[in-house]
């Protein structure tokens, strides 16, 4: 079924379902891992509305094109329209909190590299972007605290807090802000922590934010 935004309980929220706004290398961890070459300037990327799909009870991911990797991250949703937008109007603008996987097809995006060409192919695909239900953000006390993790088949995979972003979520969100309009239903996906690694059919994942919620997927 098309993918709706919904908070915890599963009731539907009434925003549009938008575009994802991304920022890579947003942890030092995670930079090191992959050996990347970075920059004083925000790496940004969009995956378009139809990566969008619920994380549970399970998801697809794509076959004979290399290994799909999973990209654990903290997801805000976005409310009220951004632009050139300073920390307090970011703030207000903010509708609550999740957990996405920025699926990436590893090998695809490695070859796009390589030639210079942009790798949104290995990135934006139909279902790129498994995410959970909402937290609404006055339950959210301490947003740049948060503790959150990955597991599949019961081995801890991936472990970050936001504590550790280089670039706060504000500071993300005001900074895209000034290159794309944030529109209600858009959300941004904060950074990935270091563990990212191939997920294969049948893997079982359970994705944990602080103590909010833990959900169980599965990838088919």
């Amino acid at each position: 079924m098309p993918y709706q935004h919904v908070s915890l309980n599963g009731e539907p929220i009434a925003l549009p379902v938008g575009k994802v706004v991304c920022i890579g290398q947003n942890y030092h961890d995670h930079i090191a891992e992959m050996q990347s070459k970075t920059a004083a300037q925000a790496l940004f990327f969009i995956k378009p509305s139809t990566a969008l799909c619920a994380l549970a009870p399970g998801f697809s991911i794509p076959q004979q094109q290399g290994e799909v990797h999973n990209e654990l991250e903290l997801a805000v949703l976005i409310a009220k329209p951004l632009k050139n937008a300073d920390a307090a109007t970011v703030n207000d603008a903010i509708w609550g909190y999740s957990l996405a996987l920025d699926l990436t097809l590893r090998e695809l995006q490695s070859q796009l590299k390589q030639l210079g060409r942009p790798w949104e192919i290995a990135k934006g695909f139909d279902g790129a972007c498994p995410i959970a239900g909402f937290v609404e953000k006055q339950q959210v006390v301490a947003a740049q605290q948060l503790e959150f993790s990955l597991t599949v088949n019961h081995t801890l995979r991936q472990q970050g807090n936001s504590a550790n972003m280089i670039r706060s979520i504000t500071q993300i969100i005001s900074e895209m802000s000034a290159h794309f309009t944030l529109l209600p239903g858009d959300i941004v996906l904060t950074g990935t922590p270091a563990g990212v690694g191939p997920l294969h059919l049948g893997d079982q994942l359970q994705l944990q934010l602080a103590n909010f919620f833990s959900v169980n997927s599965r990838v088919y």
